[in-house]
């Protein structure tokens, strides 16, 4: 065999899993046996191009050349062709930097996912990783808060509410103890983006929290993990040991005086322990019921303490800014929306994925230019963003930008980055029947308003459907949204309407709905 193998990488991401990445893995290592060819197959996570998994990549002297999607059957033409030096062959797509998906984006917090291996020190402080947390150590901690503030850096969950005014109440707070906590219960339909880092660039998250930790005086922190995640629960538990036995966090961070002991803890599969009160009440052990504020976490948090808690993607946004300086960061995005967002496009789409640009991105630029538009090939009738509890769009909407303000203009929002898209086939009533079911499933019951009133959206909407008293009923379900908005004690209950009464606005006619016929006797 040569001395100098030939690294080739292929994606460890669950996505890139689902569809056979295992195995390509395992036929590339037998065929350069057979062929005494030296390899070295590289685990790295997903470039985001899902329609292209399991996607290898081979390291040549030209750069990274991409192959795919692959299957275990294609390896050993992929040799004949003498792939493992960039050779030529029907799935050849070119240089993985160079494709147009990649080359358009503005990589940022997603630089290094697919890049490395995910698990590797060296891999990643190659490519920039530590030196946000080294910049952090040299200053102060209101220094670190202010520098957070100044890049304009809001929530990735959701609420969109500023990082920096948030570390500043936690770190301003006088406490024996601070705690961070990484809210990673990624339930959001169409969303994927945690899971892509954890398993892609775990390192990133343990730093952003680490630089969080310095900032308001913490010393522990817990990444609340959803138990649907089995690979990123893996790779999560792995990484944060290499770094305890590295000495980058534990009871000195890289040889300070600070102390940063992290720890992951699995969530039970409940959608409400997005919503932050119900979380920190899950990770103290207790029953996930959505907490009265104030007080806010930020001074009465997990155990009673100030707590900073804040979503994977505002933690993983940290080191860069640290690294590179608020202002460049408050440079990308648009008006209050600054940086970039990682963008997860999924539903009826021809190439999903996911896209990392900067905030001001009109929503038809994605789907139809990134996206290819539908997979059906049939007209885009509406696009959900932001998750089960977001706004339907219509065709008509689609060159809205991408922004917190401009979203909530239209009542919508732009949540943790999902967007969802279905043709002219779908059935809008029974999309927003789904928007009150899914409310009256997760709902964790504290509020009347949303426990009972959800569950009566649910019986509306079937009387609706079944062409029972349309108006009236529309009459009632409009009045019931009404309420669940104004007294719901969560986001939860005060968010469910929205789906359903964009459902109502835009797509009428899918209301109007002639009665059941009577069974025969």
């Amino acid at each position: 065999m040569s001395a100098n193998p030939v690294r080739i990488f292929v994606p460890v991401d669950a996505a890139a899993l689902s569809v056979g990445a295992e195995a390509v893995a395992q036929a590339i290592a037998s065929e350069a046996t057979k062929r005494g060819l030296s390899v070295e197959i590289v685990r790295n996570g997903s470039r985001g191009m899902l329609w292209l998994e399991p996607l290898v990549e081979v390291e040549t002297a030209e750069g990274r050349i991409a192959y795919g999607p692959v299957a275990a059957k294609d390896v050993p033409s992929l040799f004949d062709a003498d792939f493992a030096s960039g050779g030529a062959h029907p799935l050849r797509l070119g240089k993985t930097e160079e494709l147009d998906w990649m080359k358009r984006q503005q990589r940022l917090t997603f630089e290094r996912v697919g890049v490395i291996d995910p698990l590797s020190i060296a891999d990643y402080r190659a490519y920039g990783g530590f030196k946000g947390l080294e910049k952090a150590l040299s200053l102060t901690g209101g220094e670190i808060v202010d520098a957070v503030k100044a890049s304009g850096l809001r929530g990735r969950g959701g609420a969109g509410f500023p990082t920096g005014i948030k570390w500043k109440t936690v770190h301003d707070a006088s406490a024996t103890q601070k705690y961070i906590v990484c809210n990673a219960d990624e339930g959001d339909s169409g969303t994927f983006a945690d899971r892509m880092l954890f398993e892609g660039d775990p390192y990133l998250v343990i730093e952003g929290m680490t630089i969080a930790a310095i900032a308001v005086g913490a010393t522990r922190g817990y990444i609340y993990l959803r138990s649907e995640y089995p690979h990123a629960h893996r790779t999560l538990q792995r990484a944060i040991l290499k770094a305890e036995a590295a000495g980058l966090i534990g009871a000195s961070v890289l040889g300070s005086q600070h102390a940063f002991h992290l720890e992951v803890r699995l969530g039970a599969g409940a959608y409400i322990c997005g919503e932050e009160t119900s979380l920190l009440e899950s990770l103290e052990g207790k029953r996930a019921v959505v907490r009265a504020k104030p007080p806010l976490p930020a001074l009465q948090g997990l155990f009673g303490k100030p707590t900073v808690v804040n979503n994977v993607l505002s933690f993983a946004a940290v080191p860069w800014i640290m690294d590179h300086g608020a202002q460049a960061y408050a440079d990308c995005g648009m008006g209050r929306s600054r940086g970039t967002l990682p963008i997860q496009l999924g539903g009826n789409v021809r190439r999903g994925g996911l896209v990392e640009l900067a905030f001001g991105i009109s929503l038809r630029e994605i789907i139809e230019d990134m996206g290819g538009g539908t997979l059906s090939g049939r007209p885009i009738r509406a696009v959900q963003v932001g998750g089960p509890l977001g706004a339907y769009l219509t065709a008509g909407q689609l060159d809205v930008q991408m922004d917190y303000e401009a979203l909530a203009a239209m009542r919508a929002m732009l949540g943790h980055g999902g967007i969802v898209v279905f043709d002219d086939s779908v059935d809008m009533a029974r999309q927003a029947r789904f928007a009150m079911e899914f409310c009256a499933k997760e709902s964790c019951g504290k509020c009347t308003p949303c426990r009972i009133g959800a569950t009566r959206g649910v019986e509306v909407m079937d009387r609706i459907i079944a062409g029972t008293e349309v108006p009236e009923n529309i009459a009632v379900l409009r009045d019931l949204s009404k309420l669940m908005i104004d007294a719901s004690l969560c986001a939860m209950g005060g968010l469910t309407p929205m789906p359903v009464l964009s459902a109502l606005d835009h797509f009428p006619e899918d209301f109007d709905r002639p009665p059941l016929p009577l069974a025969a006797e």
